[in-house]
């Protein structure tokens, strides 16, 4: 590894099913990202590839292999030129991977796999609760895995596009008997992606969710949490939790986000207008 721009993180397809553990699911927030990209690279969907967090990353190949980079567009280079994707290196080729125009993490599959040593069954980086492989750095060599399918070509690698406002979709529950009309509040609002967002969750800014006047001062127990619930701090300032969530947490959740809408939401950037549209 010769650099890992703000954040390159070793992710498949998570843990999921040990929140009795305390372990959050982790894995790609961009799963359909990684799983084309493995497919590209010849790979099982479920091998482990690696997460850039808006570009920076450039690598050193130690052994013929190829590689297919997905996600938001962004420039990839092997050796200085710009390359499509995916495309073979080298022993001694270095590729980099430029900033995406929009979005904000691509995925890179490697032919065989990173075969980092798994952890409750899988090789994900999991920030909150430190399973996995650490974040990388320079100088890391990642071992890779034994090759068991042929690359596949594409005419064209359609990317990952952000629009400036997301509609969200949400079902409401299990705790949004805590909010003054919450169908009409979630519909009405506007919410802008928080700087403060991570994998942890998706922190928004803007209209406040007030709590009606008999839940007011009034705390819950903790109680589990599901990935794309939308918790409500005192605040009343939303945030969507991704991968790397809690398993469980005292606030209440107005709604859950369901699994389809979260690879997009997970690629917004700080500054991105979000509404929601509740669903019946």
């Amino acid at each position: 590894m010769l650099r890992t721009g703000p954040q390159a993180l070793v992710q498949d397809l998570g843990r999921p099913g040990n929140a009795h553990l305390g372990v959050p699911p982790s894995g790609a927030l961009d799963q359909p990202s990684l799983r084309l990209a493995n497919r590209l690279a010849g790979n099982p969907e479920t091998a482990a590839g690696l997460e850039v967090l808006l570009g920076g990353l450039a690598l050193r190949a130690n052994a013929s292999c190829t590689v297919a980079v997905t996600g938001p567009s962004a420039p990839v280079r092997v050796n200085g030129r710009l390359r499509d994707s995916p495309c073979h290196l080298r022993p001694g080729d270095e590729l980099a991977i430029g900033a995406p125009r929009h979005g904000l993490r691509c995925y890179l599959a490697v032919s065989g796999g990173i075969a980092v040593p798994p952890e409750l069954g899988s090789r994900a980086t999991d920030l909150l609760s430190g399973l996995g492989p650490a974040p990388l750095r320079p100088g890391d060599e990642l071992p890779l895995g034994v090759p068991a399918g042929i690359p596949t070509g594409v005419d064209v690698l359609p990317p990952v596009h952000v629009p400036d406002e997301l509609a969200v979709p949400v079902h409401l529950g299990p705790r949004d008997e805590w909010f003054d009309d919450p169908a009409v509040r979630l519909a009405e609002g506007r919410w802008t992606v928080s700087d403060r967002s991570n994998r942890v969750g998706v922190r928004l800014h803007g209209a406040a969710l007030d709590r009606t006047a008999s839940c007011r001062g009034r705390e819950l127990p903790s109680e589990g949490l599901v990935t794309g619930a939308v918790q409500v701090p005192a605040d009343g300032q939303p945030v969507v939790f991704l991968a790397d969530h809690p398993t469980t947490g005292g606030y209440p959740v107005i709604g859950v986000v369901p699994p389809a809408a979260l690879p997009l939401l997970a690629q917004a950037r700080p500054g991105t207008r979000l509404r929601f549209r509740p669903q019946g």
